[in-house]
């Protein structure tokens, strides 16, 4: 039996999946090891049901009837700032790369083992809630920084907020996770390992573009330039690097 944590109690997950018997399998799986789950099977009452319940995270299935998941995931994005963590059938990078894209904050291929999904869906939650300040004590709280600014961007990792010239950047939880790693190593080259490992807690398989794809999207947000970017740089075969003085 997995240890269950205490903050688990009050975790509430939304699996969108048509598949009625892998739902219901997983539900009890989920709900055995401390979390509350509900089910949706169709994409088309997907997007009102995450809107309205804002449940702590979303298990998203990409093949859906009536609305896919990629739509959906576009589609709740302004209203729902939660992690949604994509399931996918097939391999291929391009779905992988577009549920990125669209929002989503992590993906496992299917058949996935239940152990993993719920280590997957721990460690996002975990992120969220250590960095709504709820975990890790007060000695880790005055060991790191919780507002990082630099000229015109400021970083929050209590609020889980950036701004640009003070106005609020729209930012999932992943990038907020991956632009408060890279800001608070400014001037320090991160590998594709370590960010990796840090944001997913596995190790990096060499084929993974989903740091990049991040990457990509945060660049316009945070005001870099993404043909020329001066606050996230890319160092050839080493990493990325977050410059203090852009």
């Amino acid at each position: 039996m997995d240890g269950v944590e205490q903050t688990n109690e009050a975790w509430r997950i939304l699996i969108v999946e048509d598949d009625e018997r892998l739902a219901d399998l997983t539900r009890e799986y989920l709900e055995s090891n401390g979390l509350t789950v509900t089910l949706e099977s169709h994409g088309g009452n997907a997007v009102e049901r995450i809107k309205s319940e804002q449940p702590d995270l979303v298990v998203l299935d990409l093949m859906l009837p009536g609305e896919d998941g990629l739509s959906i995931c576009r589609r709740v994005r302004p209203a729902y700032t939660g992690p949604i963590l994509m399931l996918t059938a097939r391999t291929d990078d391009l779905d992988q790369v577009l549920g990125l894209e669209m929002g989503a904050d992590d993906y496992v291929s299917k058949p996935v083992k239940p152990r993993v999904l719920l280590a997957r869906i721990r460690a996002l939650l975990r992120r969220v809630t250590e960095g709504n300040g709820t975990d890790g004590g007060e000695a880790g709280a005055a060991e790191e920084p919780v507002r990082l600014q630099f000229n015109d961007l400021v970083v929050d990792r209590a609020m889980r907020e950036a701004w640009l010239n003070d106005e609020s950047i729209d930012l999932t939880s992943a990038e907020f996770d991956l632009l408060w790693l890279l800001a608070s190593s400014a001037g320090r080259v991160l590998s594709r390992e370590e960010i990796f490992t840090a944001l997913r807690g596995i190790e990096y398989d060499g084929q993974d573009r989903s740091i990049d794809v991040r990457v990509s999207r945060i660049r316009p947000k945070i005001g870099d330039d993404p043909v020329h970017p001066r606050r996230i740089k890319t160092v050839r075969s080493k990493g990325y690097l977050f410059v203090k003085e852009a």
